[in-house]
């Protein structure tokens, strides 16, 4: 991409979300969220392969539906209460028609179908924008219109994505689909506790992007794309792989790494909401989420020296990667061991 289009293309994402999340008018709110799409569209198609086109059209496509939905929505919330603020979204229809839009942008179940598919089609660097970049802007407009939400609605629909994540992401062998169901459960364990407690909602999304940005970029520098080229990071990048492990487990929600903290601060509001059936069915299906990263992490685990390999190695570390993974593991160690600041 040449270096005017790239700058623009940045700009426009950069100002897109800004745009969103300083927004007091449905329609500045709706125009921020089209210059954001407009603008990751060229970066998602920049591979020039079907695939890849396929990934650009579907996200076009999800991303102008819910643009119209949501339209549609704060219309009739304007047609019937004459306000536009974000902050004053009273008529229930409207509501329920813009949590939807906003789950279909974000990825939410079960208008999750877009999600894999358009991550599976992009390059690692893309995949990481979508899974936290992306996912401001949706997310900050459900944390300002939190207070009218129906928190039954926000229940079923969290519980759902933790089952969809989890039960999706099971037979996956290919680590961009493995991530893109990953950041559906944790979605769904953000939702559920949006409506009761946003600040903990919040607190949940921004670990998880934290601690999934390293994890990104690690396997960007070492261009793995599957599990079975993951496993030959330990012959040339050792310390790589240790890290990879501890992000795994963190994000697993393991204590008494960081991704446990906002799990078990999810939990315990919910059980003093008197939702402890809700609590426990999620416990219970994060179960799910929790086989697919032990698997990963002892696919790791069991290649390590002294045991030889049997994978055929596909690639090979450049020196500026060597560097970019030691720039890399210090930001990965401070996400990884967060955890007692947290619990002050």
């Amino acid at each position: 991409m040449p270096p005017m289009a790239l700058l623009a293309v940045t700009l426009g994402i950069i100002l897109g979300t800004l745009t969103v999340t300083s927004a007091n008018h449905w329609l500045t709110a709706w125009l921020g969220l089209e210059l954001n799409m407009i603008s990751i569209l060229p970066v998602i198609a920049k591979q020039k392969h079907p695939r890849s086109t396929e990934a650009a059209t579907k996200y076009f496509l999800t991303q102008a539906t819910a643009s119209a939905l949501m339209l549609f929505s704060s219309t009739l919330n304007a047609w019937q209460t004459g306000s536009w603020d974000i902050t004053q979204l009273n008529n229930k229809l409207s509501c329920i028609l813009m949590i939807i839009a906003l789950m279909m942008k974000m990825g939410a179940a079960p208008t999750h179908f877009w999600l894999p598919e358009v991550m599976q089609g992009s390059t690692l660097t893309t995949t990481l924008l979508i899974a936290t970049w992306q996912k401001i802007a949706p997310i900050t407009l459900l944390y300002m219109i939190s207070n009218h939400i129906e928190p039954v609605i926000t229940l079923l629909i969290g519980v759902l994505s933790i089952l969809v994540g989890g039960w999706g992401g099971f037979n996956q062998t290919q680590i961009r689909k493995m991530m893109a169901y990953s950041s559906i459960a944790h979605l769904g364990w953000t939702l559920t506790v949006i409506s009761v407690t946003p600040n903990i909602a919040l607190t949940n999304i921004i670990i998880y992007m934290i601690i999934s940005t390293p994890f990104f970029l690690m396997v960007t520098t070492t261009s793995s794309k599957t599990l079975q080229t993951l496993t030959t990071t330990w012959n040339y990048a050792p310390t790589t792989t240790i890290i990879l492990m501890l992000l795994l487990l963190s994000m697993a929600g393991l204590p008494p790494l960081t991704g446990f903290t906002p799990k078990l601060l999810i939990l315990n509001s919910l059980v003093m909401y008197k939702l402890s059936l809700t609590a426990t069915i999620m416990a219970l299906l994060s179960l799910l989420s929790l086989t697919f990263y032990l698997r990963t992490t002892y696919l790791l685990t069991s290649t390590t020296s002294p045991i030889t390999t049997q994978s055929t190695t596909l690639w090979r570390l450049k020196p500026h990667q060597n560097q970019t993974t030691a720039t890399l593991i210090p930001i990965a160690l401070f996400n990884i061991t967060i955890l007692p600041a947290l619990l002050m």
